[in-house]
């Protein structure tokens, strides 16, 4: 309902089909919610009060709720207290102990007021709070840990603190801690002086181990300073003990603290005697059971009174059942705030499994699980699975995390752990009415950070009441998390042969030559190879082919057919009765797709399940989006449903083949982005639906952590990471070669008279290498100096070492074959490249440009601008770094080209000074002078990184996984940015969303974005850009923690500023003196990824933005300002409105499914993809009203849009560039912007590359050229493809498709590109044979993308070519309906 008026509105009485999706579900509403008797419904009560009323936040509770004013009594003084909390569970606890002070009130009345921590962002709270400090006699503060929120509660209660009675805050952020006073007792020195207290907060690396020693602390302390005399020690010994009342969080506890605290401190109460009893104490750590009589220390003490339980029969107490350990948190339990973890509790016994609950009282969880889940004799788990019901990362909560501790506790645990979540910041209500799902807050502190320790499934199982503020269970979701908690124990328990496993494959574009695609990863012939070796660990994979093309056969084609039809292999035909009863949410889906079984994946009258079954091992091919095709649907800005066809797949898998496990195959698939909220989804969301109860295994590429993370969050994967195939430099091929023989040749003759003769040779090569367009070249036969002569050869030979030192990913990854080590060594060139100045290593190039006294940044600069001298240098140095390593990898391998044991090998070579390999190599070239130390260094860490390369877990996380093992966590990113992402097999996560832009990304970016404002200016007659529309990508911006975030905040000229804890939450303007420059004004495009993950960046972005457009400056000096002004005035809206920045796709739509329409050719014209990518990319974000989730505003989109100058996208690894994949060309707006300028003036398009460590800014043409050599037209690349035989062909072929695709959004593609492409695969009759045999439907694809190219326009050739390709393509036709056999 998010996106309806925010005013209330009565919902008509007739007519349902034009209520909201939602109003129309809300019978599945009901599930949620726990029961309420009925009552008649009146008239009046028909009016629903919409989501997005009030202030537009998350959170809509008000404090009013936690306030209890007294009634007047005898002249008794008044007590004022104000609390701020983080959640809500001392709500409850606290307002009763109030009211039994005030019910039998003797010596004083109290007042109270309390404020949850996220209220405060809406300025009327934040007054009414300031106001409510105002006459208060105490503040009390607990866990305030968000930096911004923190500073205003700091600036509020520091205006009052000398005026109140008494300061008490428990952890928090030492800012807020300062506050502190009781009596003579202060915090204001925190960190600075040398009591035990303060050095607690002085360690640096304040993980658990702090809140462990400080819980100690306050056991022993209250007793020593008993003794002391001085009144400084009393105060003490009072802020200790109110600690314990406070984290003993019972309202007897509460109700001392209360009377202690006014009794000591308020003057009107001096001299009264007030007596109060010692704090309760409750076990800081242990098992808890609601029927237990009490809680325990002991696993054996719990275990034995399980066994003694009247109220559970004999299954579940006996040694058969499955056990689950649950983590809870003491506060809750103490608090009487419950209710949730009994429903779990008693939900998994109902289910016949055991119950192991503990909890802890400090912030780290990892002693407890230890103590308690582990057998201390056979150190063996007492449980099969654990759920953490506390949500938060296992040790250190919400402050710092102690992320490697937490994982030495969870591998010795062994079992698979998932982290649910109440919900903390927003009620039952607000949470199910959100589009976005959980409060951003909540999914930094509960979602990212537990995945960090390799938690999964981030399910929300309660929900909280606004008015008593107590959390209770959403039984829906109980349910589910449970038989999911289940069903992970069980792949434990049951054995091998007997374990059912669905592999799903995907099929993008839905195309027979397409079944199994994935990036960079050889499908089936890795599916094999995981077959076999599960087949040889006791799996039954019945009547296996002998090989991976029987493989391919058997599912791509349907054997009761004739042989090569156009079908798939049917595993199962699914009635539509059958498919109704086995689906839940089937009549759901006929909104978007009438009634079943539809026109996809049927046949009329039965829904298809492709595939083929071996034993218990299922092959599947998972159906597309099903709107591919339809262009009207494509223009949707909402996304569509999944269809009926989808549905019944996964109905299948769950309820007739009955799956213990799904394993998605590769990179990725459509069902983590079908729509629903974009985290923490309810049961109407559909990727929730579809995957059911089924534990959900995928693997993923390594460098892909962020669509990883959607997959985690949306379909409750546990994704394990494969490699990217090893990368090699691109090379020299044909003319190219030819040039650079030339060169050399130049340099040796070039002061004889033969030098303007080779110039000459040199310039007529190179324009037929068509290195016109990226060099400008001086006419064949022009009279030129020598100097000239230098340039011009200069220049081209820098193109030319461009092309050749590019990395290209060789071929396709096999799951299970670790690159050998020759083929890892081009990676290591790449990693050594790089300064790692954290780890005090220089890169290789450096210290080589060091011995000859050069800096490498110079020499880069150089070879750019093409002075001869250094780009031969830089070529030397590039080989003598190639030539170094190889030697160094040589030495520690065998004679296979296996790497052999390589700590034993590496001793031995850094053992001997004078012999290592790379002193002995680098002692016959100009470098013989290098620094050892140095070399010695850098070395070493080479030695650990090629051992990770060549590590091989990808098939033994896998077979972890099956058995109910845990996966251990790893980052996804660029292996060569960031070797930790090696070996793979990891449990791939992301990172701290708030840890973004580190100050590291920010020095990256203002170079890149100095180049461009410098390259843009050069190619516009010396004039600043005004606007520049750009795209944030998700996965960019993990492997390069946030340096495209910090390119767009240099480009307005602000700073982002970090908190105590490092986290980014702030932003400062950079005054224009230091800027130096006008303030540019950008269009942001998020992709639908980063939203999801990065919207607390989003918030920030707009913040930014906004921030700037009201400074003020004038306007030729601030571009954001001047427009928004226009924009405000011409569309009569207020500033703040227009000077909206930060656009994406609604929430739970992915993409402007530009890509969609290209891949499938279901497109007109241009135009249409154009109103793809306005329909699908103008919502914006708004940081005024976070909550509302995302806004449409096409009109300041259009507007923003039309005053761009220049487009900009960043590539940041090597192995993905942009016409690899579909997505960067399907976020270009650079048609659409020159449609939209008023001038019609085509924008620059640029391209940041920060592949190399050398950064260069290069048009979108130029780009587009480096890749076409590199790759498409490269033979080295292709022929790597055509090695892996079915799947390289699509490959080839997608990247003419993609190369399509960006003349159709930018017009940026040179004709000679689709003719070399012509010459090389259809001209050559020996290529044009391989690839019809090899993959006639890919083949089909590639002849109708050449003619698709030639008849929208974008390539001029010959009609003989034209002829030639329709005649092909009958002629694939005809072979692939198998008329020719």
């Amino acid at each position: 309902m998010a996106s309806l008026v925010s005013s209330p509105f009565t919902l008509p009485s007739s007519k349902p089909d034009q209520l909201s999706p939602l109003s129309q579900k809300h019978y599945f509403l009901h599930s949620f919610l726990p029961k309420k008797t009925s009552q008649p419904i009146s008239k009046s009560s028909l009016k629903v009060k919409c989501a997005v009323v009030g202030n537009g936040l998350f959170t809509q509770t008000t404090p009013e709720v936690r306030r209890i004013v007294p009634a007047k009594k005898d002249n008794l003084p008044i007590v004022k207290i104000v609390y701020v909390v983080l959640e809500a569970q001392y709500q409850s606890s606290l307002s009763s102990a109030v009211q039994s002070l005030n019910k039998n009130a003797k010596f004083a009345a109290f007042e109270v007021v309390g404020y949850l921590v996220e209220e405060l962002r809406d300025e009327n709270t934040y007054k009414t709070f300031c106001k409510d400090l105002e006459d208060a006699n105490i503040f009390i503060g607990s866990l305030i840990f968000v930096e911004e929120l923190a500073l205003k509660v700091k600036a509020a209660v520091e205006k009052e603190r000398d005026r109140l009675d008494a300061v008490l805050v428990f952890p928090s952020m030492p800012e807020v801690m300062r506050l502190n006073k009781l009596g003579s007792f202060s915090m204001s020195q925190l960190g600075q002086s040398k009591s035990p207290f303060f050095q607690l907060f002085k360690r640096k690396k304040q993980g658990a181990g702090f809140a462990d020693s400080m819980l100690k602390l306050v056991r022993t302390l209250p007793k020593v300073l008993k003794y002391l005399p001085s009144d400084k020690a009393q105060d003490a010994r009072l802020y200790i003990l109110s600690l314990q009342f406070w984290l003993g969080g019972s309202p007897d506890n509460l109700q001392n603290f209360l009377k202690m605290i006014s009794g000591s401190y308020v003057p009107a109460l001096k001299g009264k005697k007030i007596e109060y009893s010692d704090p309760v104490l409750f076990l800081d750590s242990g098992i808890w059971h609601p029927l237990a009589p009490c809680m325990y220390d002991d696993v054996k003490e719990y275990l034995n009174w399980y066994g003694t339980r009247r109220d559970a029969n004999e299954k579940l107490k006996g040694p058969n059942a499955p056990v689950i350990g649950l983590i809870l948190q003491r506060s809750h339990i103490v608090t009487g705030d419950e209710s949730h973890y009994v429903a779990v509790i008693m939900e998994l016994e109902a289910r016949g499994a055991k119950v192991i609950p503990i909890f802890a009282g400090g912030l780290d969880f990892s002693g407890p699980v230890e103590k308690f889940l582990i057998n201390p004799i056979t150190k063996k788990p007492f449980v099969n699975s654990v759920v953490s019901l506390t949500g938060f990362a296992l040790v250190g909560g919400p402050a710092r995390q102690d992320h490697p501790r937490a994982v030495e506790a969870l591998r010795k645990l062994d079992v698979p752990y998932i982290v649910a979540l109440p919900l903390v910041f927003q009620t039952t209500e607000e949470w199910l009415n959100s589009t976005l799902g959980l409060h951003p807050i909540q999914v930094a502190l509960q979602v990212a950070l537990p995945e960090l320790d390799g938690g999964m499934e981030p399910i929300v199982f309660a929900g909280r009441d606004p008015r008593t503020g107590k959390s209770h269970a959403l039984h829906k979701r109980v349910e589910q998390l449970c038989i999911r908690a289940i069903r992970w124990g069980e792949l434990k328990r049951k054995s091998k042969a007997e374990k059912k496993l669905a592999i799903t494959v995907f099929s993008f574009p839905p195309d027979k030559g397409n079944v199994g695609t994935a990036a960079y990863l050889n499908v089936f012939s890795s599916i094999y190879s995981v077959l076999k070796d599960l087949q040889r660990d006791g799996y039954n994979v019945k009547g296996l082919p002998e090989t991976a093309e029987g493989l391919i056969e058997d599912v791509i084609h349907d054997k009761e057919a004739q042989f090569s039809s156009p079908n798939l292999n049917i595993a199962y035909k699914m009635g539509v009765r059958e498919y109704q009863s086995l689906t839940p949410y089937a009549t759901l889906l006929e909104e978007n797709w009438g009634k079943p079984p539809g026109n996809l994946n049927s046949d009329g009258e039965n829904l298809l399940v492709y595939g083929k079954q071996y034993g218990n091992i299922f092959i599947g091919v998972q159906p597309t989006f099903g709107y591919e095709g339809d262009p009207m649907r494509l223009l949707f800005s909402k996304s569509a449903s999944p269809h009926h066809g989808f549905a019944a797949y996964y109905s299948f898998v769950e309820k007739i083949f009955k799956a213990d496990a799904v394993l998605h195959f590769g990179t990725h698939g459509s069902l983590e982005f079908m729509p629903g909220k974009q985290v923490g989804m309810s049961d109407v969301c559909y990727p929730d639906s579809l995957i059911g109860n089924i534990p959900n295994v995928y693997y993923y590429a390594a460098n892909n952590p962020s669509e990883a993370t959607i997959a985690k969050r949306r379909s409750y994967a546990n994704t394990i990471s494969y490699l990217t195939p090893p990368a090699e430099n691109a090379g020299l091929y044909k003319g190219l070669k030819q040039l650079s023989e030339l060169i050399s040749s130049y340099q040796s003759l070039k002061d004889t008279g033969r030098g303007p003769q080779i110039v000459n040779s040199i310039i007529s090569t190179a324009k037929q290498c068509n290195l016109d367009k990226d060099v400008k070249l001086p006419e064949e036969g022009e009279e030129i100096s020598a100097k000239e002569r230098d340039l011009v050869v200069g220049k081209v030979y820098s193109k030319i070492m461009e092309i050749e030192s590019r990395l290209l990913p060789c071929g396709l990854h096999v799951i299970g074959e670790p690159p050998s080590a020759m083929e890892a060594i081009a990676t290591l060139v790449n990693i050594a490249a790089l300064d790692r100045p954290e780890d005090g290593i220089s890169s290789l190039p450096a210290i080589l440009a060091q011995t000859v006294g050069r800096d490498i940044e110079d020499v880069y600069r150089g070879s750019d601008k093409g002075i001869l001298r250094d780009v031969e240098l830089l070529r030397q140095i590039t080989e003598a770094s190639r030539g170094a390593i190889s030697s160094f990898v040589e030495r520690t391998t065998n004679k296979k080209g296996q790497v052999v044991d390589v700590a034993d090998k590496l001793n031995s070579i850094l053992g001997f000074g004078i012999n290592e390999p790379w002193i002995q190599y680098l002692s016959n070239t100009k470098f013989y002078r290098a620094d050892r130390d140095k070399l010695r260094k850098l070395f070493v860490f080479l030695g650990e990184c090629l051992k990770l390369v060549v590590a091989d877990n990808e098939l033994g996380s896998l077979k972890q996984a099956l058995e109910g093992k845990y996966v251990e966590p790893g980052p996804g990113g660029d292996p060569i940015r960031n070797p930790k992402v090696l070996p793979t097999g990891k449990n791939i996560h992301a990172l701290d969303p708030q840890a973004i832009p580190t100050t590291a990304a920010m020095q990256s970016a203002k170079v890149v974005v100095d180049r461009l404002i410098e390259r843009q200016k050069a190619d516009n007659g010396g004039k600043y850009p005004e606007t520049i529309a750009l795209v944030l990508w998700g996965t960019d911006n993990i492997k390069t923690y946030g340096e495209s975030l910090a390119q767009v905040l240099w480009m307005i000229g602000v700073r982002p500023v970090a908190d105590t804890f490092g986290r980014v939450n702030r932003v400062e303007p950079v005054s224009l003196e230091e800027l130096g420059r006008p303030r540019i004004d950008v269009v942001v495009n998020c992709s639908g990824v980063f939203r999801d993950l990065f919207i607390n960046q989003m918030n920030l972005l707009d913040r930014a933005v906004k921030m700037v457009a009201e400074l003020d400056e004038p306007a030729e000096h601030n571009y954001v300002r001047k427009h928004a002004f226009e924009q405000a005035k011409t569309l009569g809206i207020e500033v703040r409105e227009a000077a909206s920045r930060v656009f994406s796709n609604s929430s739970g739509s992915y993409s402007s499914n530009i890509n969609l329409a290209v891949e499938n050719s279901s497109w007109n014209d241009e135009k249409q993809l154009q109103d793809m990518y306005l329909s699908r990319k103008s919502f914006a974000f708004d940081c005024d009203a976070p909550g509302a989730g995302m806004m449409e505003k096409r009109k300041v989109f259009e507007m923003a849009l039309s005053t761009a100058d220049a487009t900009f996208q960043n590539l940041d690894s090597s192995e993905i560039s942009l016409t690899d994949v579909s997505h960067y060309f399907d976020s270009d707006p650079t048609n659409l912007v020159q449609n939209l300028r008023k001038d019609g003036k085509k924008p620059s398009a640029y391209i940041a590359d920060t592949t190399t460590a050398n950064a260069q800014v290069r048009t979108l043409s130029e780009t587009v050229r480096l890749d076409a050599r590199t790759k498409l037209l490269n033979p080295k690349w292709y022929e790597g493809m055509m090695s892996s035989g079915y799947e390289g062909v699509r490959e080839i072929e997608k990247r003419l498709t993609n190369t399509v695709g960006w003349s159709a959004t930018s017009g940026q593609v040179d004709n000679w590109v689709y003719e070399e492409a012509n010459t090389t695969f259809i001209q050559n009759e020996d290529m044009l044979n391989r690839l019809m045999n090899t993959n006639p439907n890919s083949f089909r694809k590639l002849v109708q993308t050449f003619l698709e190219a030639n008849g929208r326009g974008y390539w001029q050739t010959s009609e003989e070519n034209i002829e030639r390709l329709r005649q092909l393509y009958s002629e694939v036709e005809d072979k692939i309906e198998g008329i020719d056999r």
